[in-house]
Order: C-alpha cells, then sequence, then structure tokens
C-alpha cells in the first residue's frame, strides 16, 4: 500500500518542517547563525520535494 509519495517528497518535507523549526529556535534563543542554518534548511527541503514531485510527474507520465 503506498502513499503515493516519493522518498524525496517526504524527506523533503521533512527537511523543510526542521528548518522551520531550527529557524524560530535561533529567533528563540537570538542566534542570527541557527536561524540562517533553518533558513538554508528549508530551501534545500523545498528543491528536494521538487524534485519528488518531477519524479511522480514522470512517472505517472511513463504510465499512460
Amino acid at each position: 500500500m503506498s502513499s503515493g509519495l516519493n522518498k524525496d517528497q517526504i524527506k523533503g518535507a521533512a527537511k523543510d518542517i526542521g528548518g522551520k523549526i531550527q529557524e524560530e529556535a535561533g529567533k528563540l534563543v537570538g542566534s542570527k547563525e541557527q536561524q540562517a542554518k533553518g533558513l538554508e534548511n528549508q530551501l534545500e527541503g523545498k528543491v528536494q520535494q521538487k524534485v519528488g514531485d518531477l519524479k511522480a510527474a514522470v512517472k505517472n507520465a511513463t504510465k499512460s
């Protein structure tokens, strides 16, 4: 039974959420470095999600 999401979509979403948490934690403790790392992780997560989206689109297109 498949959820319909591939590993890149799942890992990307997790990295994005982790980055948001890291950014907020950085704000709470006043660490610009942690905020920046959190933003970087969010960006990496979004890119990985898009890669997963493209893989899913290609897979779906080849099924037709």
